[in-house]
């Protein structure tokens, strides 16, 4: 996850550590810990120099994490599953039926046309939609990126789906994935998905990650029919 809000801070303390801004948080208790108020002292910490709007995530739907929350008026507002299958090396890219196959994103060529088709496919989500040209620029110099990991479908000069793929071995993660709304509906986001476990085959990755928020029923529906199951549950909350 990437908190997108502002300058991030780090706070550390005996067996809990938290990043954060002023609108936005994350935080982890060792297990071995918790109960001694470590959590609380961190979480309010971070609401004294943050936001009240502040949301939180806490990583696993524990508890002793759903109790703190409540204890401070937060509760639940986003749940982010992570979502893992096995790759199969022997993996291929489906024939396409209509548009050309799955080509490679082109830095410095492509970028504004994928600009415009990210914030039309993700219009809907409160950080996707909103990656600018800087935060594209910035994730293109992160160690992970490969243009040949960035599969993107074409109709003639038009971009019309993506699928995105964060490789830091041993786990290869669709980071985003993404079809214009107009195309929606025929295919293309599976199409997308094959092609990029062939990439990941090709790399010799064997298992495969991602994230997507709970209530996308579609997506979630697809990603399970390809073999993706339950790995673990991220929580936002926030204040009402």
């Amino acid at each position: 996850m990437q908190l997108r809000s502002g300058e991030k801070q780090l706070l550390e303390r005996d067996g809990a550590a938290a990043v954060y801004s002023a609108t936005e948080a994350e935080f982890v208790v060792d297990p071995a810990v918790r109960g001694r108020g470590i959590g609380t002292g961190v979480l309010e910490e971070i609401l004294d120099k943050s936001d009240p709007t502040v949301k939180i995530w806490a990583h696993g739907d524990h508890p002793a994490a759903r109790a703190l929350a409540d204890s401070h008026g937060f509760a639940p507002v986003r749940r982010l599953l992570q979502l893992r299958a096995p790759v199969d090396p022997n993996s291929a890219v489906e024939t396409p039926a209509v548009q050309t196959p799955a080509d490679t994103f082109r830095p410095g060529v492509d970028d504004a046309a994928w600009l415009t088709l990210n914030s039309r496919a993700f219009a809907f989500h409160p950080e996707q939609g909103l990656v600018s040209k800087a935060d594209l620029e910035e994730l293109m110099r992160e160690p992970w990126f490969h243009a040949e990991d960035f599969l993107v479908l074409r109709d003639g000069d038009a971009l019309i789906g993506f699928c995105w793929l964060k490789v830091e071995e041993p786990v290869g993660e669709f980071y985003v994935v993404g079809v214009d709304p107009e195309r929606q509906g025929v295919g293309l986001g599976r199409r997308l998905m094959r092609a990029g476990f062939a990439r990941l085959a090709s790399r010799g990755i064997r298992i495969a990650a991602l994230y997507v928020e709970s209530d996308n029923a579609a997506a979630v529906a697809l990603y399970r029919s390809l073999g993706f199951s339950d790995h673990s549950l991220d929580i936002q909350y926030a204040r009402a």
